[in-house]
């Protein structure tokens, strides 16, 4: 039984590794997933503080996720109300429009939004760029998050 789950594991390890692009997968939770796969086998015993903090490192980073590109529209000083909305908005319909939404959606949600805000289109293309810089910073938290969860999992086995 410990192969099959350990197995399973690995499988979670690689999509929760894909679902850092792919945003029909989430990827952080899958990959966390493996560490309770793991746990659940004979041979490895993880604390539960260590799935814990896991556990909280992946709601957080899946809230920050949505909000991530909002920011980076507001701190690039194009972030008016509805650029930030734009942003938040662009997210979301991205995630239809697969694979290239998910990285265009933010930016002309918040180019759009800005332009609404009425900034020209120096300052909409500012905030365009705050959110795609943003959504980037976000994917990039994922794999780090992935990748510890791939370090103690190979961690606790070897």
């Amino acid at each position: 039984m410990d192969i099959i789950l350990i197995i399973l594991g690995i499988i979670c390890l690689i999509m929760g590794l894909a679902g850092c692009i792919l945003p029909m997968l989430p990827g952080p939770p899958v990959a966390y997933a493996a560490l309770i796969l793991l746990h659940l086998t004979d041979r490895v015993s993880l604390s539960t503080s260590e799935l814990l903090i896991g556990l909280l490192l992946v709601i957080a980073i899946q809230l920050l996720d949505y909000f991530i590109p909002m920011w980076g529209t507001k701190y690039t000083g194009g972030g008016g109300k509805w650029a930030n909305r734009g942003s938040l908005i662009g997210t979301i319909v991205g995630m239809f429009f697969l694979p290239w939404g998910i990285i265009i959606g933010p930016f002309v949600g918040a180019f759009m939004g800005a332009t609404k805000d009425g900034m020209d289109n120096t300052q909409a293309l500012k905030a365009g760029f705050g959110s795609l810089i943003g959504f980037l910073v976000g994917t990039a938290a994922k794999f780090v998050l992935c990748g510890y969860f791939i370090w103690v999992f190979v961690r606790e086995l070897l």
